[in-house]
């Protein structure tokens, strides 16, 4: 039986929806991270079946530390998945052992999801008909309005996303480690419940259920051992990011340039 995948590095797929963010600094800089360390990605090979939600199924099911190559459609990957999945590396480079307890599992998600929430406030102002914004805002709106965030709030929403943007990354990604962690240790529903009204305050509550926090639970709990505390080398790196007037920065200055430098 033949492979189901082609592992291909990511100077052999075309980039879908890059122009938009060739002017975001980072960008450019993630994506030469991925094709200095050979990253590869699952393409499915002549007798695999290429069905998006079957690819999807298959990444958030599946995805394993040390094994990350996402599996694509095709020979072709959104610009933002790009800087996503570099995220996700990078974290692992730059956490060695620790990306591997739940906690840093959960702050690797947490800082690259925000990234796309930092995208969404970068490319409104520069590109608003990007292929990325058309599928991320429409789905971000329906996830807000379920939580009941009408209309106009949501649009007051996203105008503050795209007039700071660094801070939107910043509030999200402090949001999404807080709520995985205390939810990762929740002992039942009632608890879960309780957390999650707590969270009620924050801007960006009504977002929280656009992030497949259930898939990242589940993983981690799955996949690593549950500590009754958050692992302290990570609840270092989170005060650090909170602390940081730049969240974004910290991370560069702290986990990219470095990499950079070899």
């Amino acid at each position: 039986m033949s492979a189901p995948f082609r592992r291909l590095e990511l100077g052999a797929l075309r980039i879908d929806d890059e122009r938009p963010l060739r002017h975001i600094a980072l960008y450019p800089r993630l994506k030469a991270l991925l094709i200095r360390d050979q990253y590869t990605f699952r393409v499915p090979g002549p007798a695999t079946s290429s069905d998006w939600n079957r690819a999807l199924f298959l990444n958030l099911g599946f995805f394993r530390p040390g094994d990350a190559a996402d599996v694509l459609v095709d020979e072709r990957i959104p610009a933002d998945v790009v800087a996503h999945v570099a995220w996700h590396h990078l974290a692992g480079r730059a956490l060695g052992p620790a990306g591997k307890t739940a906690d840093g599992l959960l702050l690797a998600e947490s800082i690259a999801s925000a990234f796309d929430l930092h995208l969404v406030g970068r490319l409104l102002p520069h590109a608003p008909r990007s292929t990325f914004l058309a599928t991320q805002v429409t789905a971000m709106a329906e996830v807000a309005s379920s939580a009941g965030l009408g209309a106009a709030d949501f649009a007051a929403l996203l105008a503050a996303v795209a007039g700071d943007p660094e801070q939107a990354f910043a509030d999200l990604r402090r949001l999404l480690f807080t709520a995985l962690t205390r939810l990762l240790r929740a002992p039942g529903t009632d608890a879960a419940a309780r957390i999650l009204a707590g969270l009620a305050g924050h801007r960006f509550h009504a977002l929280l259920h656009h992030y497949n926090l259930a898939n990242w639970i589940l993983f981690a709990r799955a996949h690593a051992v549950v500590s009754p505390r958050v692992d302290p080398r990570i609840a270092t790196i989170d005060r650090a990011l909170a602390r940081a007037p730049v969240a974004l920065g910290w991370l560069e200055r702290s986990w990219l340039r470095p990499v950079e430098g070899g």
